[in-house]
């Protein structure tokens, strides 16, 4: 079935490559569950910090790349007085808005948290709104010698946890999702923070055909999948700025970006669904997770996968089951999919990233001064 598969990957045009073991193993990563003790390290398309003590509690983060580029990126910072921050970015058709919004968005919000008011819904998409601002002028200054850049974007998760309110911030489809004892019996359950701006829901298509009323086409079902303008299929994003100012679609852009129709307003938006929650002592952790992760594991799957094991790995052993389950729906070994080399990967599946925040409610009590300053970010080469 592999050879099959292959085969057929190589008639559209791709050619099948193994990448190599290092020296130091002989197979596919090791499992985090025998592996705890390595807290930082690298295994091939694989990059994980298995546990590092934040101003919130603990944290684990993961990434796994699948794209000839990498297009995600990750980045934990905690110290006073924002708090803990987590930031997931998934890019799409590039890399250069998620590298963008990993060096710029959390300076942003440094900076939007400084005022008096401090960290609040507010601040956070003030963050938000300086950052898309800092990259359309990009954007702008090297629209003569690089106009492919209009055409990128990134999704954009972001929580913060400053004293004891976490806020969840979000442009696109990545998710972040609760873990919670509920009951009795303390039984672990899932519930969704963010709200997904993906065409496939049918809410989003409600909310662009009201917001766009005079364009029929402003979604369309393309093979099955339903696309902003039958192109993108999320509706909000950093960056994407020939969907945002039509002077940015013209011919020189690649045609499979162009709006045959000329628009005089904004076709996505740069607005975050931002959302509040006083943490309760039955919050246990949060995933934060781009979408490559939920295309495999379902909300319960997720939070039972991480409650039923130890902290250290959390991420990384979410990355090896949605892996596991990539190979078994294409009928093939975990093994087979982990020697597939980058571009050839993304057949199989997506770049993944995961941060998995473990809530220590009696350190929030204590205030984010008890713990060293920490900033993590993921380390992949691209």
């Amino acid at each position: 079935m592999l050879g099959g598969l292959l085969r057929f990957l190589s008639a559209c045009g791709g050619s099948w490559q193994t990448s190599p073991a290092p020296p130091h193993a002989a197979g596919p990563p090791s499992d985090p569950a025998s592996d705890s003790s390595a807290s930082e390290g690298r295994d091939g398309l694989l990059w994980w910090r298995d546990l590092a003590r934040c101003a919130a509690g603990d944290a684990s983060a993961a990434l796994v790349q699948a794209n000839h580029t990498l297009e995600d990126q990750c980045r934990l910072h905690s110290a006073p007085p924002l708090g803990t921050l987590l930031a997931v970015l998934d890019g799409h058709a590039g890399h250069a808005a998620a590298r963008f919004a990993c060096d710029h968005l959390l300076p942003a919000l440094l900076e939007a948290a400084s005022g008096p008011g401090g960290v609040t819904a507010d601040a956070i998409r003030d963050a938000f709104a300086a950052t898309e601002a800092a990259f359309i002028a990009q954007v702008s200054s090297q629209w003569d010698t690089n106009p492919d850049l209009a055409t990128v974007g990134s999704c954009c998760l972001v929580g913060v946890v400053h004293d004891q309110t976490l806020f969840v911030a979000n442009l696109g489809d990545s998710r972040a999702v609760l873990g919670k004892k509920v009951g009795r019996s303390g039984q672990i359950v899932a519930e969704q923070l963010s709200t997904e701006h993906n065409a496939n829901h049918e809410a989003v298509r409600q909310e662009l055909m009201a917001q766009h009323p005079d364009d029929p086409q402003i979604v369309a079902l393309k093979h099955g999948v339903w696309r902003v303008k039958g192109i993108i299929q999320v509706s909000r994003s950093l960056g994407d700025a020939y969907l945002k100012d039509a002077k940015y679609n013209t011919e020189r852009i690649k045609p499979k970006f162009r709006v045959s129709e000329p628009f005089s307003r904004p076709i996505m938006s740069a607005e975050p669904t931002i959302v509040s929650r006083s943490l309760e002592p039955s919050d246990c952790f949060v995933i934060f997770a781009s979408d490559g992760l939920w295309e495999h594991l379902t909300n319960q799957e997720a939070v039972e996968i991480v409650h039923n094991n130890q902290r250290a790995g959390s991420a990384r052993r979410l990355i090896k089951a949605a892996l596991q389950e990539a190979a078994r729906k294409r009928e093939m070994r975990y093994s087979d999919l982990m020697r597939i080399d980058k571009k050839v990967r993304r057949h199989f599946h997506d770049d993944i990233t995961v941060i998995v925040l473990f809530i220590n409610h009696e350190l929030l009590a204590k205030g984010n001064a008890q713990v060293p300053p920490l900033s993590i970010r993921s380390a992949l080469d691209h």
